[in-house]
């Protein structure tokens, strides 16, 4: 570990390898290839899908479009660099690079919640108000939404990024994480120098914690969409106990664990979710020739 008086000394930081042996960080790069491809190929389809079908612009796909977005950028910030270091046996990463990958994470994966939080209240909308639903979810109304959305992750990236790189780092330049994560910046922060970020990061849990008992509060109402609320708890537990675990109970092997199940599962996960299994999508002309040619799709329609 190269240690530093200063961050403005730092001209890279040192990443977490996906393993210890040559072999199993060829077997991990092989992983998340398959399962960022089936990410990036998925949410492709439906963006594709969704932009081209003129019968799919409604409240509902506008908002799955917007997910599929924050879906690929999530996947793009963070897993090449790994794979990249993981086939050239490096651990490299600029401090620009660094500095990009934090905002652009934060940005992503905040914009992805709060897209979530929306289509909750879409569903609810829809069913408990359908008489409404045109009044309350006019394409006006729905672009004003998907704004407040990215908007909102816009200024939270921004406002972490810049308190975090403020920050003075006095304790190396080695993370313990296989991509640039908020908790494992502080660990190299100078003594009590990361409280300001962590009051940060208490405020925006409680913040998200509202998010997240609306959608909880809005789907016991509706009683339905449990594959919704399991993404949802999976995407909250994981990053609320990354972010708040105590140190003592940080190891490396829980920490990419955790990471891996809310920066590279959801992604994965939502397109099945949340449009793949939707009857429209699949009879959208484009989607369904490609889907129609899988084995598995075809056996499914027969039955």
């Amino acid at each position: 570990i190269e240690e530093m008086s200063n961050s403005s000394s730092i001209s890279h930081f040192l990443l977490l390898p996906l393993a210890d042996t040559r072999q199993l960080q060829l077997l991990h790069l092989c992983l998340l290839l398959g399962i960022s491809l089936a990410a990036l190929l998925a949410n492709g389809l439906i963006i594709s899908a969704v932009a081209c079908g003129h019968h799919l612009h409604s409240p509902m796909f506008f908002f799955l479009l917007n997910l599929a977005l924050t879906d690929l950028g999530s996947i793009c910030t963070t897993v090449p660099k790994a794979m990249h270091n993981s086939l050239w046996d490096t651990r490299d990463i600029s401090y620009d690079e660094f500095a990009a990958q934090v905002f652009f994470f934060l940005l992503f994966i905040s914009a992805e919640y709060f897209i979530l939080t929306v289509m909750c209240y879409d569903h609810y909308v829809s069913i408990c108000k359908p008489l409404h639903y045109g009044t309350l979810l006019g394409s006006r109304a729905c672009a004003h939404m998907a704004a407040a959305a990215w908007a909102s992750a816009f200024l939270y990236a921004l406002m972490h990024t810049a308190n975090t790189f403020s920050l003075p780092l006095c304790q190396g330049n080695a993370l313990g994480q296989f991509f640039c994560e908020i908790p494992h910046i502080l660990k190299l922060s100078c003594s009590k120098s990361y409280l300001r970020e962590l009051g940060l990061i208490v405020v925006s849990a409680f913040l998200l914690f509202g998010c997240f008992v609306f959608i909880v509060f809005s789907y016991v109402q509706i009683f339905r969409a449990l594959s919704h609320l399991t993404v949802v708890s999976l995407f909250i537990s994981t990053s609320f106990f990354t972010y708040l675990k105590p140190l003592s109970m940080s190891s490396p092997s829980l920490d990419l664990v955790l990471s891996v199940l809310y920066s590279v599962v959801p992604p994965a996960l939502n397109p099945l979710i949340y449009s793949l299994r939707n009857q429209e999508l699949k009879d959208e002309p484009r989607l369904n020739k490609f889907l129609g040619s899988l084995p598995h799709w075809q056996k499914q329609r027969h039955f």
